[in-house]
Formats: C-alpha cells, sequence, structure tokens
C-alpha cells in the first residue's frame, strides 16, 4: 500500500466520510448566487411540471415575488449589521482572543468555536454569526502559531454552527418573533386570532430541552468527525502566511462575493484620526455628549419597553432597536459608530443581491401552489404524535428553496398552522419544530453563510462538504427528538417532578 492509500485510509468510518463527502463537494458545489440562480430554474421547472403552471404565468409569479419581502430584508440586514459592529468592538475582540487561548488540542479548539458561537447566536443571530467567523479565523491563526493540527474547513463550520443549530430558537428567531408581533400576515388573514407568546416557543421547557440536548449531540458529531492530523488541513492550505500577522480582518476589507478569499482594498476611515485643530463640525461629529444622550436613551426605552411588557416584548423591531443602541452606547462617538456602521454594510451585499431572488422562488413556490402541494404531502400523512417531525422535514425542505426563518414560515406557516389546530397539535411545538427545520436546512443552503465565507477566506464549496455531512448526522436525532420529548411538561418536567 503506498503512502497516499494508507493516508486515505487512516481514521474512522466517520471521518473518513466526511473527508470523501468534502471532496466531492469541493468539485461540484457552485458559488452562493450561482446556486439561488439554479434554485430558480429547478423550481420554476418543478412547478411547471407538477402543477402544470404556465412559464408565462410563473415568470410573473417571480416577478412579483421579488418584491415581497422588501421590509423583512430591512430588518434581517439591520440584525446582521447591528451584530457585525458589537462583534468588532475591541471588547469582543479582546475576549475572543482570550478565550481562544484556551484549547490545548485541536478538537478542543474546535468544540469551543462551535460552542460560543452557537450560544451567542441564541442571543442575536447576526453577532453570532460574525462572532462564528471570527472565532474560526482566529482559532486557525492561533492554532498555526502553536502547531495545533485543527481542520480549518471543519473549524469555519463550527463557527457557522450558530447558524445551523440555535439562532432560529433564540432571541432574534424570525419566525417565532413574527407570531408574536401585533398585526402579523396570520392574524391579519384570521389564520389565528391572538398571538403566540415567546412563553409557548422560546422559553417554553419543550424548546429549551431539545436545544440543549441538540448542541451537546452536535458538539458530539463535530468532535469524532474531526479528521486526523495526518489529513488536517490548516489555515495556511487556504490563506497566505502574511495575512495572519493580525487576528481578524477588518470589517469591510474583503469583498469575496463568495467567499473565494480575494481581498478588496483597504478603506479611508475619515474619523480614524483627529484632526490637528477640530472645527466646530468636527467635535460635533465626535461628540461622545450627544452620540452618549442618544444612545443611553434608546438603551433606556428598550429596557423600560421588556420591563413593562415582559417577554412579550421580543419582536423583531424591538429586537433591533436594542441592540442598534447597544452598539451605539458601546462607541459613543457619532462618527465612530457610523463608520463601523457603514463598513458592516458591505457584508450585507450579497444578502441584498440574492433575497430577491429568493423572494422571486418564494413568489413561484406559493403562488403556483407548489409550497402548499409539498407541505401538505408531507403533513398529510402525519399523526399527531408524528406531526413535529413532519413539520421539521417540511422546513428544512422549503427552507432549501426560501433560506429565511421568517420568509419561510410566511409561506408554510398557512398551511402547517391548521394542519395542527385539526390535529390538536399546540401551535408553540408547531413553531418549535419549525425552527428546527428551517435552522438545520443552513447547513445545504450557503446563503447566510456568505460574511463567515468573507472573514474567514474561505469558498462556500471548500466548508460545506464537512456542513451537509453535520446535516446529515442532526436530522435524525432532531426527528426523534421533536416526537419523544413531550410538549406538555418538556423534558425538564419528566426529570425535575416539581
Amino acid at each position: 500500500m503506498s503512502a497516499s492509500e494508507q493516508t486515505e485510509n487512516e481514521g474512522t468510518l466517520l471521518q473518513r466520510t466526511g473527508s470523501r463527502l468534502s471532496e466531492r463537494v469541493e468539485r461540484w458545489m457552485p458559488s452562493p448566487f450561482i446556486f439561488a440562480i439554479l434554485l430558480t430554474y429547478i423550481v420554476f421547472i418543478i412547478a411547471f411540471l407538477v402543477q402544470g403552471t404556465g412559464p408565462v404565468q410563473l415568470v410573473q409569479y417571480w416577478f412579483d415575488g421579488f418584491w415581497v419581502l422588501l421590509s423583512f430584508t430591512m430588518q434581517a440586514v439591520l440584525i446582521l449589521v447591528t451584530g457585525f459592529v458589537l462583534a468588532y468592538h475591541p471588547f469582543i475582540q479582546n475576549q475572543i482572543k482570550r478565550l481562544l487561548s484556551i484549547p490545548s488540542t485541536a478538537r478542543q479548539g474546535i468544540l469551543l468555536v462551535a460552542l460560543i458561537a452557537m450560544v451567542t447566536a441564541w442571543f442575536h443571530w447576526g453577532l453570532g454569526l460574525i462572532v462564528g467567523a471570527l472565532l474560526a479565523r482566529e482559532m486557525g491563526r492561533q492554532a498555526n502559531e502553536r502547531g495545533l493540527n485543527i481542520h480549518y474547513p471543519l473549524l469555519c463550520v463550527a463557527g457557522y454552527m450558530g447558524l445551523a443549530l440555535t439562532w432560529n430558537m433564540g432571541l432574534s428567531g424570525a419566525s417565532v418573533l413574527l407570531m408574536n408581533t401585533p398585526g402579523n400576515i396570520f392574524i391579519e388573514q384570521g389564520i389565528i386570532d391572538q398571538l403566540v407568546p415567546v412563553t409557548e416557543t422560546i422559553f417554553h421547557p419543550y424548546m429549551v430541552s431539545l436545544l440543549v440536548i441538540s448542541i451537546a449531540y452536535s458538539l458530539v458529531v463535530l468532535y469524532f468527525l474531526s479528521p486526523p492530523d495526518s489529513q488536517s488541513e490548516g489555515i495556511t492550505e487556504f490563506l497566505p502566511e502574511s495575512e495572519l500577522t493580525e487576528a481578524n480582518v477588518r470589517a469591510g476589507d474583503t469583498t469575496a462575493t463568495d467567499g473565494s478569499g480575494e481581498a478588496g482594498p483597504e478603506k479611508d476611515h475619515v474619523g480614524d484620526e483627529a484632526p490637528d485643530s477640530p472645527t466646530p463640525s468636527d467635535k460635533m461629529n465626535n461628540s461622545r455628549v450627544i452620540g452618549g444622550v442618544i444612545a443611553v436613551t434608546g438603551v433606556v426605552f428598550a429596557l423600560y419597553t421588556f420591563a413593562t411588557r415582559g417577554l412579550n416584548a421580543l419582536n423583531l423591531n424591538t429586537v433591533n432597536f436594542a441592540f442598534l443602541f447597544i452598539g451605539f452606547a458601546l462607541f459613543t462617538s457619532p462618527q465612530a459608530y457610523e463608520e463601523r456602521f457603514a463598513e458592516a454594510v458591505d457584508s450585507t451585499g450579497d444578502i441584498i443581491l440574492q433575497f430577491p431572488f429568493y423572494a422571486g422562488i418564494i413568489g413561484m413556490t406559493q403562488n403556483s401552489g407548489l409550497a402548499e402541494t409539498i407541505a401538505e404531502t408531507i403533513v398529510g400523512v402525519a399523526g399527531p404524535e408524528t406531526y413535529p417531525a413532519a413539520v421539521v422535514i417540511v422546513s428544512a425542505v422549503v427552507n432549501t428553496f426560501v433560506p429565511s426563518g421568517g420568509g419561510e414560515w410566511t409561506v408554510i406557516g398557512p398551511i402547517v398552522v391548521p394542519a395542527a389546530q385539526d390535529l390538536g397539535v399546540p401551535l408553540g411545538q408547531t413553531l418549535v419544530a419549525y425552527t428546527f427545520g428551517a435552522s438545520l436546512a443552513d447547513l445545504v443552503q450557503p446563503f447566510w453563510a456568505l460574511p463567515l465565507l468573507a472573514i474567514t477566506d474561505m469558498r462556500a464549496r471548500d466548508i460545506f462538504g464537512y456542513a451537509i455531512m453535520m446535516l446529515l448526522l442532526m436530522l435524525p436525532f432532531v426527528l426523534i427528538a421533536v416526537i419523544v420529548i413531550p410538549y406538555a411538561g418538556g423534558f425538564w418536567a419528566a426529570i425535575v417532578p416539581f
């Protein structure tokens, strides 16, 4: 046996399978933008063949759909940008460096990155996505300096696990917050007659127990999926050594639209250095008094809102408002915050470009009846006990074509909610099952990985082989868990009688 064959056969069956799948995906996976275009063609053809909708009518549906997510797109962009700004604050950067000095082995580094990314994304998915990317890059750099054989593609997947598992179940989860937002589309259409409070979703024992055991299971999978030292590809296999002199890239320094790793030109930052003789306008622009007063006003009002309304205050608008002013309070200088905010907006360019294409897909799937056909086919064979698993599958399938927790919910929610009501399945349980499917689908859908790819200087095809492997190993576990764990009392009630 040759040395190369011996190296290829090293490791466990799981490690070898992950490595081979990664090689196949690297060969065939297109850029995220081409992925979106190809999905458009696929949905067009399926809707034509299955639903019998004419080509001209489908194009009209596609055009009409382009504009249905404009409001939600802005909300999603703000969540990402406010998280980006917070992640690049010096305090957060210093804590990242300090935490990542703890691991003494490659596997410890991967698990720590995944755990922090998942916990952070529960609080704020935009922050979790950017922190996860920064963690992966910094851990890769430190591993290179300390001689740890850490597999950089799997490390990047670990940094992406916040988006792939916990974000949709957390404080900025679009679907659960939408159902607790007054005047939402489900109330307007008469599908529900009252809000679904977050105490029945985010903070319900069913959700908490599912989330805890899923996080633990994902860490076990990452541990055993880590390739042996001889097959680990460090960060220098993907980035030149000259780019690793600093732990992190500056926000906006990379402009690769598909994670290709091509760095863009550095920007001039007007406010980086104070002028020798500041004018009155310079003083106002950098006034911490002007910035501090408005920042504190926003933070205090957010706290007052949550104090008076409790958990029911959680919705997309209040979350965005709170994190917008938390970031402002950290920077205080209006010009410094504005510049950092502008840099963060650069990271959303691909999302702004691609979101209308996915909205067009929503238009075709919804107006042609394709989404209804898919959902009814899957949930139609489920009973009350298996219904949550059916919702997970529906959510995961549709999210591949519509990578938006809130956007997808507006498409399949009107189908799965009435079905749940007919079967006597609580709406909170249905929503929880939906969030798991929508999140896990991000392991095969590269849309939300765009900022991570830019920060880590990776291409989608470099990391999504391992992401797909994680999906194949996570999905059966989640399908069983949503059925086995009871919604009424949750897992905790089963082990803690009081």
